[in-house]
């Protein structure tokens, strides 16, 4: 009789499940390595056509193990103890391109990534396709270009004290008597003076870096620091493309079509429907159907 008769007759239900477990364990797995093998090629791919070192920072929101517990990410010590090994690897002649996609985060990794893009030789370029805020825009500061899609945004760098602005902190002590204040809010507002000037003196110091080249005219460093770090609006605010480049900031408006396939190497974890649905392709207008005749559509209705 041939094997595969008898193998098959050999064949139980409990067989079925541990293929159909080992399928399910080692899926994830395979697909986790085949989409970190399409990265790095398309890294390779970029500093190929850049003649660039190229360091992505990308922060979506992630899972944990297997509870699927959403977290949110952001700047943090461990991002820049890699993205510090990272310049420190790359020779002072090779071009640093940073990729950011990321709300901010921790003030110490933030300044610490930044010191060392402006410290780097050669020139510095930030691409942004979507967003990169707060401490994000603070490390596109540090570059000598910074390259954003049409529709992309950065925002302001006002420091924040808990879940407050600092520059909302001392509206308080201006607008009531002292007297009527609390210590707590008095320490508070003396902390909150202290962190808007030293951020204040970190963006002029990013600003007026000239390596390779000064950033942004020297006329325009107090009119930055002003719009950025004051308070004048929200913390969340979108600086759009346009108000970027009124500011003087080193704008430059299109990013290589390499920026967005690498994007899509780095999805958004999906659980249930997904709440966004295209077509993957470029648009193609098509013709319209011509709308049927009102004696055609009586016709039909009366079939």
């Amino acid at each position: 009789m041939p094997t595969f008769v008898l193998a098959l007759m050999n064949f139980h239900f409990s067989d079925l499940f541990w293929v159909i477990f080992f399928i399910i364990s080692v899926q994830p797995a395979w697909q986790r390595q085949t989409t970190e093998l399409r990265r790095l090629r398309a890294l390779k791919d970029f500093e190929q056509r850049r003649g660039s070192r190229v360091i992505l920072l990308i922060h979506r929101q992630e899972s944990i193990s297997l509870l699927g517990i959403p977290i949110s990410r952001f700047i943090s010590i461990e991002d820049s103890e890699q993205v510090l090994r990272a310049i420190r690897l790359t020779p002072d002649d090779v071009p640093i391109d940073l990729i950011l996609h990321t709300p901010g985060g921790l003030v110490l990794a933030t300044e610490q990534i930044a010191h060392a893009l402006i410290r780097h030789p050669a020139k510095v370029t930030v691409f942004v396709p979507h967003y990169a805020m707060s401490g994000g825009t603070m490390l596109a500061l540090a570059a000598d270009e910074i390259v954003m899609d049409e529709n992309a945004v950065l925002g302001p760098v006002d420091p924040q004290l808990g879940n407050f602005a600092a520059a909302s902190i001392l509206r308080v002590i201006r607008d009531k008597p002292i007297s009527e204040i609390d210590d707590q809010t008095l320490i508070m507002a003396d902390l909150s003076q202290k962190a808007i000037q030293q951020v204040q003196n970190f963006v002029r110091t990013l600003l007026l870096d000239e390596v390779p080249k000064r950033k942004v005219a020297a006329d325009k460093v107090d009119e930055i620091i002003e719009s950025l770090t004051t308070g004048r609006v929200t913390h969340d605010y979108p600086i759009l493309v346009e108000e970027a480049k009124d500011l003087g900031l080193p704008i430059t408006v299109g990013l290589p079509e390499l920026i967005y396939q690498l994007m899509d190497l780095y999805p958004q974890p999906r659980g249930g429907r997904p709440s966004v649905q295209y077509i993957p392709m470029p648009y193609d207008r098509r013709p319209v159907a011509p709308e049927p005749s009102s004696s055609t559509s009586q016709e039909q209705s009366l079939r």
